[in-house]
């Protein structure tokens, strides 16, 4: 999906616009001017936002909490964990794969385009949504952190019941932004082969359904079309 990248989907801009004015974010968008002119950087500037386009504010129900894009050729496209069709499913996905299927019996995916996820009311939000080819977390500490802190925190403020899924170190540390008495948190370790003995078995993909259900609200389709 295509857009300005200097703007939200609408809803969003009615929560976030604020953030355009900080000295923060112009400080970050000169970084990212330069940095362009410099250098690859993923995703494609059209695809930065895509999480808020696929994912309004008010139809947000779940939030996934990735941390920097991918880095290799045509792998990121702005939805956490997803990567364009084509492109060899990465080792964390793959991992989110097995334990769906572990806990709902459903076929591991042939891709990892997880757009219908978002469709759905999954917002899957990295923490810094722009990186430099094959360079992780070389856009960390620019800037991207605070906004992302701010969705966190209109999205904890301002709806209720939503369920935020922290996965690892870096995504744990946003469990004291969240009111757990108003949402759902879920936590374990990260996907990555490195961490996946603490992923493995945390059960989250049947809780965030069953949770929705509770609410009376439809679960998540976890299954990817072909």
């Amino acid at each position: 999906m295509s857009q300005d990248t200097s703007v939200l989907e609408p809803s969003w801009m009615k929560v976030m616009g604020d953030e355009f004015e900080k000295p923060y974010w112009g400080k970050l968008q000169e970084f990212l001017a330069t940095e362009r002119t410099n250098e690859e950087i993923f995703p494609p500037e059209e695809d930065v936002f895509n999480a808020f386009w696929h994912t309004p504010f008010e139809s947000t129900r779940v939030v996934i909490l990735g941390q920097d894009p991918y880095h290799d050729n045509n792998q990121a496209h702005g939805l956490c964990f997803s990567v364009q069709r084509g492109i060899k499913v990465p080792p964390s996905l793959r991992n989110m794969y097995k334990e769906i299927n572990a806990q709902l019996g459903l076929p591991i995916p042939a891709h990892g385009e997880l757009t219908t996820w978002a469709q759905q009311g999954i917002l899957m939000l990295n923490t810094v949504l722009t990186v430099r080819a094959h360079q992780a977390n070389s856009h960390r500490k620019q800037g991207w952190e605070k906004f992302t802190d701010r969705v966190i925190d209109v999205l904890n403020e301002q709806r209720d019941g939503l369920i935020f899924v922290l996965w690892g170190g870096p995504a744990k540390k946003k469990a004291k932004k969240i009111d757990a008495s108003r949402h759902l948190i879920l936590q374990s370790g990260h996907p990555s082969p490195l961490s996946i003995k603490y992923f493995r078995g945390n059960g989250h993909f049947t809780a965030i359904n069953e949770h929705l259900e509770s609410k009376g609200q439809a679960p998540i389709d976890w299954s990817v079309p072909a």
